[in-house]
């Protein structure tokens, strides 16, 4: 059976005015995980979201990989959803910047707070009881990631694959692999720490999820580079 590396990216930059961009912590993680991947993984192809911070992931695991890896290929289907929308849409207010920096500068832990912001917004937006407030909805946004998969599986055809993506869309796809409910997967989101590993194998149509968001990579090295955020 051939295997599908689901490696979410690393740390992006919270807080700044490009929050895509990984932040230095973010490259350092990518390094490590390009080091612990090699003299283990031989991927046939390298797939990335069409977002800067799975771009870089890939250049930082290639700075740490003993050896080539293939060029990143791009799939938009295996992008996150767009959590200033998702936001947005729960604290409307919060789409001035400045405005939001102000209301969780006012928390002890502004981190913290904007974290369960998050968490309530995502859960309204998986509701779908206010799609009519998103442009892309919970329902389409998985119908997307499946897609994506089943197109990667055909044309990947048995080759080793490296994914970089976000937890959004390997929480959908380990929804699908073991046939989870909604809130077991948005649970699953919170904790997908940044250059984890998720493998699932396949073979035809067939597909079993081997390892779920493993980090040992960084908490071997220092246990500092995990993060879930």
């Amino acid at each position: 059976m051939a295997t599908l590396y689901l490696i979410r990216h690393g740390q992006a930059s919270f807080g700044k005015a490009d929050y895509d961009a990984l932040s230095d912590r973010g490259w350092e993680q990518g390094r490590v995980l390009g080091r612990w991947l090699s003299g283990k993984v031989a991927p046939g192809i390298v797939i990335g979201g069409n977002l800067r911070r799975h771009r870089e992931t890939v250049e930082a695991m290639s700075g740490g990989f003993a050896g080539t890896l293939p060029s990143m290929q791009v799939a938009e289907g295996f992008d996150e959803f767009d959590h200033n929308a998702v936001i947005q849409s729960y604290r409307p207010e919060w789409a001035d910047r400045a405005v939001m920096a102000r209301d969780l500068a006012g928390f002890p832990k502004p981190a913290r707070a904007f974290q369960e912001a998050f968490v309530n917004a995502v859960k309204r937006w998986a509701s779908e009881e206010h799609d009519a407030d998103y442009a892309e909805t919970w329902g389409r946004f998985k119908v997307r990631v499946l897609a994506a998969l089943d197109e990667l599986v055909t044309w990947a055809d048995g080759a080793d694959v490296l994914v970089a993506t976000s937890g959004g869309p390997i929480a959908v796809m380990v929804q699908s692999l073991l046939g989870l409910d909604d809130a077991r997967t948005l649970g699953l989101n919170e904790v997908i720490a940044n250059t984890s590993v998720t493998r699932v194998l396949y073979t035809g149509n067939r597909r079993s999820l081997a390892v779920f968001n493993n980090y040992s990579h960084l908490e071997a090295e220092d246990p500092d580079l995990v993060t879930f955020r």
